[in-house]
Protein backbone atom coordinates (compact mmCIF):
# COMPACT_ATOMS: atom_id res chain seq x y z
CA UNK A 1 0.00 0.00 0.00
CA UNK A 2 1.24 3.64 -0.48
CA UNK A 3 0.21 6.80 1.29
CA UNK A 4 -2.43 8.75 -1.25
CA UNK A 5 -2.60 11.50 1.20
CA UNK A 6 -1.98 13.23 4.98
CA UNK A 7 -3.72 15.82 6.59
CA UNK A 8 -3.28 17.66 10.05
CA UNK A 9 -5.17 20.34 11.68
CA UNK A 10 -5.22 22.07 15.05
CA UNK A 11 -8.45 23.74 16.86
CA UNK A 12 -8.09 26.41 19.92
CA UNK A 13 -10.33 24.82 22.08
CA UNK A 14 -11.93 27.80 23.69
CA UNK A 15 -12.21 29.74 20.19
CA UNK A 16 -14.16 26.27 18.91
CA UNK A 17 -16.47 26.25 22.42
CA UNK A 18 -17.03 29.97 21.73
CA UNK A 19 -17.97 28.95 17.87
CA UNK A 20 -20.46 26.68 19.10
CA UNK A 21 -22.09 28.82 21.39
CA UNK A 22 -22.79 31.58 18.89
CA UNK A 23 -23.86 29.16 16.24
CA UNK A 24 -26.47 27.29 18.06
CA UNK A 25 -27.00 24.78 14.91
CA UNK A 26 -23.29 24.26 14.35
CA UNK A 27 -22.88 21.25 16.13
CA UNK A 28 -25.96 19.61 14.30
CA UNK A 29 -23.53 20.55 10.73
CA UNK A 30 -20.82 19.26 12.00
CA UNK A 31 -21.58 16.01 13.91
CA UNK A 32 -23.07 12.88 13.99
CA UNK A 33 -25.31 12.13 17.34
CA UNK A 34 -23.03 9.19 17.41
CA UNK A 35 -19.89 11.80 17.44
CA UNK A 36 -22.13 14.51 19.77
CA UNK A 37 -22.91 11.97 22.53
CA UNK A 38 -21.37 9.38 24.57
CA UNK A 39 -22.85 5.80 24.48
CA UNK A 40 -24.75 7.21 28.10
CA UNK A 41 -25.60 9.58 26.21
CA UNK A 42 -23.95 12.48 27.91
CA UNK A 43 -22.66 15.10 25.62
CA UNK A 44 -19.04 15.25 24.80
CA UNK A 45 -16.65 17.31 26.02
CA UNK A 46 -15.95 20.38 24.03
CA UNK A 47 -12.26 19.16 23.80
CA UNK A 48 -13.14 15.83 22.61
CA UNK A 49 -15.24 17.79 20.05
CA UNK A 50 -12.80 20.38 18.88
CA UNK A 51 -10.31 17.09 18.22
CA UNK A 52 -13.44 15.09 16.21
CA UNK A 53 -13.48 18.44 14.20
CA UNK A 54 -9.97 18.71 13.29
CA UNK A 55 -9.97 15.37 12.30
CA UNK A 56 -12.41 15.98 9.72
CA UNK A 57 -10.48 18.90 8.68
CA UNK A 58 -7.52 16.63 8.48
CA UNK A 59 -9.52 14.20 6.79
CA UNK A 60 -10.40 17.03 3.82
CA UNK A 61 -6.70 17.93 3.57
CA UNK A 62 -5.52 14.26 2.81
CA UNK A 63 -8.26 14.24 0.00
CA UNK A 64 -6.94 17.53 -1.29
CA UNK A 65 -9.80 19.86 -0.13
CA UNK A 66 -12.28 19.24 -2.53
CA UNK A 67 -15.59 21.19 -2.64
CA UNK A 68 -18.16 19.53 -1.87
CA UNK A 69 -17.58 17.47 0.83
CA UNK A 70 -20.32 17.33 3.90
CA UNK A 71 -18.78 17.56 7.24
CA UNK A 72 -20.78 14.39 8.74
CA UNK A 73 -19.69 11.92 6.22
CA UNK A 74 -16.60 11.23 7.89
CA UNK A 75 -17.34 10.29 11.09
CA UNK A 76 -15.37 9.45 14.43
CA UNK A 77 -15.88 6.84 16.13
CA UNK A 78 -13.30 5.08 19.12
CA UNK A 79 -12.92 1.23 19.11
CA UNK A 80 -13.38 -0.79 22.62
CA UNK A 81 -9.43 -0.54 22.61
CA UNK A 82 -9.70 3.21 23.11
CA UNK A 83 -8.27 3.66 19.21
CA UNK A 84 -9.78 6.60 17.32
CA UNK A 85 -11.17 5.55 13.84
CA UNK A 86 -12.84 7.24 10.58
CA UNK A 87 -15.77 6.01 9.15
CA UNK A 88 -16.72 6.93 5.66
CA UNK A 89 -19.63 7.45 3.46
CA UNK A 90 -21.39 9.43 0.74
CA UNK A 91 -19.18 12.65 -0.54
CA UNK A 92 -16.07 11.90 1.69
CA UNK A 93 -16.03 8.29 0.19
CA UNK A 94 -16.75 9.30 -3.27
CA UNK A 95 -13.43 11.32 -3.22
CA UNK A 96 -11.73 8.49 -1.23
CA UNK A 97 -12.94 6.47 -4.18
CA UNK A 98 -11.52 8.51 -6.98
CA UNK A 99 -8.08 8.39 -5.26
CA UNK A 100 -8.18 5.00 -4.23
CA UNK A 101 -8.35 5.22 -0.35
CA UNK A 102 -8.30 1.48 1.44
CA UNK A 103 -7.22 2.47 4.96
CA UNK A 104 -7.53 5.72 7.27
CA UNK A 105 -4.95 6.43 9.90
CA UNK A 106 -6.45 8.85 12.60
CA UNK A 107 -4.65 9.97 15.56
CA UNK A 108 -6.09 12.68 18.20
CA UNK A 109 -4.90 14.54 21.06
CA UNK A 110 -5.96 17.71 23.21
CA UNK A 111 -3.90 19.88 25.50
CA UNK A 112 -2.91 22.99 26.85
CA UNK A 113 -6.16 24.27 25.33
CA UNK A 114 -5.47 22.79 21.50
CA UNK A 115 -7.13 19.87 20.23
CA UNK A 116 -4.98 18.27 16.92
CA UNK A 117 -5.91 15.34 14.60
CA UNK A 118 -3.58 13.91 11.94
CA UNK A 119 -4.89 11.28 9.20
CA UNK A 120 -3.05 9.10 7.07
CA UNK A 121 -5.19 8.33 3.83
CA UNK A 122 -3.53 4.69 2.41
CA UNK A 123 -4.27 3.03 -0.54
Amino acid sequence: MSIIGVGIDVAEIDRFRASLDRTPGLAGRLFLDSELYLPSGERRGVASLAARFAAKEAVAKALGAPPGMHWTDAEVFVEDSGQPRLRVKGTVAARAAELGVKAWHLSLSHDAGVASAMVVAEG
